[in-house]
């Protein structure tokens, strides 16, 4: 893989992973998880969150309190409240790690195989955050929690596919068209002379 592509396809990957970390993070906080409507109270509209209940009045703008107990949420919220929270770290990670893997970055006394592990590791660290916001984000229709999903499992698809594809990874038998160009031209030298 050509290594100004390789650059690109590495600072997509950590931006897309970035992104995703902010969405899960606002997904987290949103109080949209749940929207219940009475039937008594057509003017109240109650929607419940992970970590507080809101009443949207028509007239009266909107009351939110947070919950007392984490043992009063029903099974599904305490799941989901473990589960996109406990995405947040390993993402955060998983960007810092990503972050010190990059081409781009020049340290001092840093090997190119590091690099590699570093975004390894980075990779499927974000994979792991991908899947930890999905789970709880399927069983109810938050749009930041899906795109923040998918865009750090995106993002830690391209940071992987740059370690996999990258020129060193290449087969011997495998040349660039330059230098069969130049082996083609050096024949036809000899020949000629």
């Amino acid at each position: 893989m050509n290594l100004v592509h390789r650059h690109r396809l590495q600072l997509v990957g950590l931006l897309l992973s970035t992104l995703g970390w902010i969405l899960t993070g606002t997904c987290n906080y949103l109080p949209d998880w749940k929207n219940l409507n009475l039937d008594l109270n057509e003017l109240e509209l109650w929607t419940v969150g992970l970590w507080q209940a809101c009443i949207v009045q028509d007239v009266g703008g909107t009351q939110c309190e947070d919950f007392d107990s984490f043992l009063a949420l029903p099974l599904e919220f305490r799941t989901s409240r473990i589960l996109v929270s406990s995405s947040n770290g390993p993402s955060f990670l998983s960007l810092v790690i990503s972050s010190l893997g990059l081409d781009c970055l020049m340290l001092e006394d840093t090997e190119q195989k590091l690099k590699k592990q570093l975004l390894l590791l980075g990779g499927i660290l974000m994979w792991i955050a991908g899947v930890l916001v999905l789970v709880p984000v399927s069983w109810d229709a938050l749009f930041s929690g899906w795109f923040g999903g998918f865009f750090i499992i995106l993002g830690g698809f391209l940071l992987l596919s740059t370690v996999v594809l990258s020129s060193e990874h290449q087969l011997p038998e495998q040349h660039t068209m330059a230098d069969i160009q130049d082996t083609h031209h050096s024949y036809l030298m000899n020949v000629k002379n």
